[in-house]
C-alpha cells in the first residue's frame, strides 16, 4: 500500500494572515484541498493521512466530505515541530498498517505537486528504498560569514540539489529513524531527508519541479494564484 502523509501542522505565521496557510481559501478553495485531490487523483496512491493542526480537524473532515476527498483515513493531531509531527503520523500508521507500505510525506501547503513527481517520487522509492524530490540550484552561491552578512566563499552549485516533498521511505525505515532519532536526542531536525543524513544513511533523489512551491509567504500565495491561471495555457510546453 502506498500512503500519502500530509504535513499540516503549523501556524504560517510567515503569511501573516489569521488563519494557518494550509486552509486559506484561494480560488473558493483551501489550499490543503489542492494538495489532497492531488493524492485522491494518483491511481497509486491507496489511503492519506494528514498531521493537522490542532483545533482544525473537523474543518478538515468537512473538506474532504465536500470535495469527495474518499482517500482520507486518518487524521491526527500534529506536533510542536515538523519532526515531531512526522512522528505523530508515523505512530498513527504503525498501529494499523504494514512495515511493507511506503510512505510519501508532504507538506500540505505544496498544492501544486504534479501526477509526475508523486509517480516518480513512488518509482525511486520501490528502486532504492528512498526517493526525495530534488530541482537543481541554478543560483550562485555563497556561504555566509560569521556576521551571517557577508561571505568569502563559493559553494559550487553542481554539489546542490534543493529538497521538496514529496519523500518517501517504507514505514519500517520510518520506525526505525524516528526510533534512533530519540536515543541520539535529534529533535527538531528539518526534514525526513535531514534526519536520515545526519542518521548516517544516504538517500536517493527522484526529480521535482520549480512549480512544486512550498507556500509560506504571501509572495508565494500570488505565485500560486498564478500558477492556477497558467494551467488554462495547456499550449506552453
Amino acid at each position: 500500500m502506498n500512503i500519502a502523509m500530509l504535513i499540516a501542522g503549523g501556524k504560517g505565521v510567515r503569511t501573516n494572515q489569521d488563519i494557518p496557510k494550509q486552509f486559506l481559501n484561494i480560488n473558493d478553495k483551501p489550499i490543503i484541498v489542492y494538495t489532497l485531490q492531488a493524492f485522491q487523483k494518483h491511481p497509486e496512491i491507496d489511503a492519506i493521512l494528514v498531521v493537522c493542526i490542532e483545533g482544525w480537524q473537523d474543518m478538515l473532515w468537512a473538506y474532504a466530505n465536500q470535495f469527495n476527498i474518499s482517500k482520507l483515513k486518518w487524521i491526527v493531531p500534529g506536533g510542536n515541530n515538523g519532526q515531531e509531527s512526522i512522528h505523530n503520523g508515523i505512530v498513527a500508521l504503525a498501529k494499523e498498517c504494514s512495515d511493507d507500505d511506503m510512505v510519501l510525506i508532504h507538506d500540505a501547503i505544496r498544492p501544486n505537486v504534479s501526477q509526475e513527481i508523486i509517480s516518480n517520487c513512488i518509482a525511486q522509492c520501490k528502486l532504492t528504498g528512498s526517493a526525495i524530490t530534488v530541482i537543481p540550484c541554478a543560483e550562485a552561491m555563497l556561504l555566509r560569514g560569521d556576521d551571517k552578512n557577508s561571505s568569502k566563499e563559493v559553494i559550487p552549485r553542481e554539489d546542490l540539489a534543493r529538497t521538496q516533498t514529496p519523500q518517501a521511505f517504507k514505514l519500517s525505515k520510518l520506525k526505525w529513524a524516528h526510533e534512533q532519532a530519540a536515543k541520539k536526542g535529534i529533535t527538531n531536525s528539518v526534514a525526513t531527508c535531514t534526519l536520515m543524513v545526519e542518521l548516517g544513511e544516504q538517500v536517493s533523489f527522484c526529480p521535482g519541479s520549480e512549480k512544486n512551491i512550498k507556500i509560506t509567504t504571501a509572495e508565494d500565495l500570488e505565485i500560486f494564484k498564478a500558477l492556477l491561471m497558467a494551467k488554462k495555457a495547456d499550449w506552453i510546453k
